[in-house]
């Protein structure tokens, strides 16, 4: 049976795209894909369950392609079921389909695959008698045909890439991503707004794990019920999702402790997992193909040599930087000791980084506002060398525009001053090249008198509190 989840919530865009889909005449195909646990799933059965909408649903599973086809023939006849009469199970994946179309005929039906990549890997020809069928018996129809995937790399590679036998048939695609910061905050309306920043920083923008949290009624309670106790939810999740996706979860493991622990360079990374950095560097596509580690590039340079290695996934981050070395403690009840010995003193500092792209996730929103003093084209960190003083520096946000450009720093601890403001001057005199520059400050413990009364006077610079960007 297919996950659904009562309490709904977000995705609105997607719910209208795929309606819009389905309101049009002739046969559609609909790929749907997302990493694991990001609601996929949930949201493709409320678009079938608000206006029940006729359906065949059916889930691949790990298993052969003979008990495969079986299953898919028993949702069949759980539809049409005056075919149980005289058969059990369709002898081959393209009686069913053609089957499906001859009784759907011009009349509206939602075919619904979940977890395509499993049935693909049991019968490597399906993807074959599906472009098959997407040229002949369903072109007459009135089928809606919706492939879903969990497996990235497969359903960008072996789906909707070039080499793909479905190549060029779909009508739509929907990558499915996980909530910003601000539309995971709809989970904890009663928050504190620091606190829904924190929430954001353990669970991410996944809706499985911000429901977690939730039900707990505290940050603090949901972190030791899901993370803290061996029955938690999210206490073996990251063990549990590598070992669904790849064949040596002890490489990768360290690996991602090494990230997560503040290694971001391939020989850093290398040398604080204790593996070759060639091997490292292979593995290392593995999990940005998975979409657990992303490569990230300073604003303004599109070389991948000055790339640094992130981690994707705040609940790998927080698993990996809290959880996988207080295992013991953890598995001997000690829940609030690990809390408030382990995880409260450094909270602050592992909230500096998830602050950064809550400020940068804001910036986006204001843009597309158009609420800014411009229209930035693109945002991110910068790092590099600081040609006038000979030292690397790093800024927390630039955001750039043609010759204009926004300069940011991000304090996720104490009251900015106006030491941070002339920090953030200093470090931008290199740029030469830009002819207005504005500075943004970002704080979540406010801003000394000083600074607010300089900010008042100079339109180039703007103080934005945690509560403004929580703004609704």
């Amino acid at each position: 049976m297919l996950y659904f989840n009562s309490d709904f919530y977000g995705r609105e865009n997607e719910l209208k795209e795929l309606n819009g889909f389905y309101r049009k005449s002739g046969f559609k195909f609909i790929v749907v894909y997302g990493r694991r646990r990001v609601g996929k799933s949930t949201v493709i059965q409320r678009f079938i369950d608000k206006g029940k909408k006729p359906n065949i649903s059916f889930m691949s599973l790990e298993q052969n392609n003979k008990l495969n086809l079986e299953a898919f023939s028993e949702a069949i006849l759980a539809r049409y079921g005056a075919a149980k009469n005289y058969l059990s199970s369709f002898d081959s994946w393209e009686k069913a389909f053609e089957y499906i179309a001859g009784q759907a005929g011009s009349r509206k039906l939602v075919l619904f695959i979940d977890e395509y990549p499993y049935l693909a890997n049991a019968n490597k020809a399906i993807s074959s008698i599906l472009q098959k069928c997407a040229d002949s018996v369903f072109k007459a129809t009135n089928i809606m045909l919706i492939l879903c995937g969990s497996s990235m790399s497969f359903m960008e590679n072996q789906v909707l890439g070039a080499k793909s036998p479905l190549y060029g048939r779909r009508d739509g695609q929907f990558k499915i991503e996980p909530f910003d910061y601000y539309e995971s905050a709809g989970f904890f309306e009663s928050y504190s707004n620091e606190d829904k920043a924190i929430a954001y920083g353990v669970a991410g923008g996944i809706p499985l794990y911000l429901n977690k949290l939730k039900t707990s009624g505290t940050v603090e309670e949901g972190i030791k019920n899901e993370f803290l106790k061996k029955n938690g939810t999210l206490y073996e999740e990251p063990r549990n999702l590598l070992l669904q996706e790849l064949r040596e979860p002890a490489v990768y493991n360290a690996i991602i402790k090494s990230i997560a622990g503040g290694a971001t360079k391939a020989n850093d990374i290398a040398a604080k997992a204790g593996e070759e950095s060639k091997k490292v560097s292979k593995y290392l596509s593995t999990l940005i193909a998975l979409h657990l580690v992303k490569k990230e590039l300073p604003a303004m340079n599109t070389q991948e040599r000055n790339g640094l290695y992130r981690l994707s996934d705040n609940m790998f981050r927080f698993w990996y930087r809290f959880i996988m070395d207080n295992s013991m403690n953890i598995e001997s009840g000690m829940a609030d000791h690990v809390y408030k010995e382990k995880i409260l003193p450094q909270l602050p500092e592992y909230m500096g980084f998830i602050f950064e792209d809550i400020c940068i996730q804001y910036m986006k929103r204001q843009n597309k506002a158009f609420a800014l003093p411009l229209v930035f084209d693109s945002i991110g960190r910068w790092w590099g060398n600081n040609p006038l003083e000979k030292r690397e520096e790093e800024i927390d946000l630039l955001a750039l525009s043609g010759k204009t450009a926004i300069f940011g720093e991000c304090k996720w601890k104490g009251a900015v001053s106006t030491d941070v403001l002339n920090e953030l001057r200093r470090k931008t005199e290199m740029f030469k090249q830009f002819d207005k520059k504005y500075f943004f400050l970002f704080s979540k413990g406010g801003f000394s008198g000083g600074l607010k009364t300089i900010a008042a006077q100079d339109k180039s610079i703007r103080l934005i509190t945690l509560d403004e960007i929580y703004k609704k």
